[in-house]
């Protein structure tokens, strides 16, 4: 069992930036595949990055790409996603999710990912 804790939403303008980040509990952090996904007030649930477990491999979605960065760090049980120059259209709930997956893979279907945080509101205003 891994329970996922997000913090680090907020408002803020357009252009600006913000980190999310998502600590696990338990000793099995490393054995996840770690992604963030997020969840507007009409639209399904959607990929925006993940990251392999230990780190090396990491996906984006294009809307997302050469702005949002993630991260983790398997000392802390940690993974973070770093958000910059930021878009009214980048309004949404984030959620940070676990998948068990081989070494070396960034998962991007939503169907693998068993865990989920509690997510957290971004709201970019124009």
């Amino acid at each position: 069992q891994v329970q996922l804790v997000v913090s680090g939403g907020g408002l803020v303008q357009a252009g600006g930036s913000l980190r999310l980040s998502c600590v696990a509990s338990g000793r099995t952090f490393s054995t996840y595949a770690m992604g963030w996904f997020r969840q507007g007030p009409i639209q399904e649930r959607e990929f925006v990055a993940g990251i392999s477990r230990g780190g090396s491999s990491t996906n984006y979605a294009d809307s997302v790409k050469g702005r949002f960065t993630i991260s983790r760090d398997n000392s802390k049980n940690t993974v973070y996603l770093q958000m910059a120059s930021l878009k009214p259209e980048d309004t949404a709930v984030y959620y940070c999710a676990a998948a068990p997956s081989l070494p070396g893979v960034a998962v991007t279907n939503k169907q693998l990912y068993n865990y989920w945080g509690q997510g957290t509101q971004v709201t970019v205003s124009s």
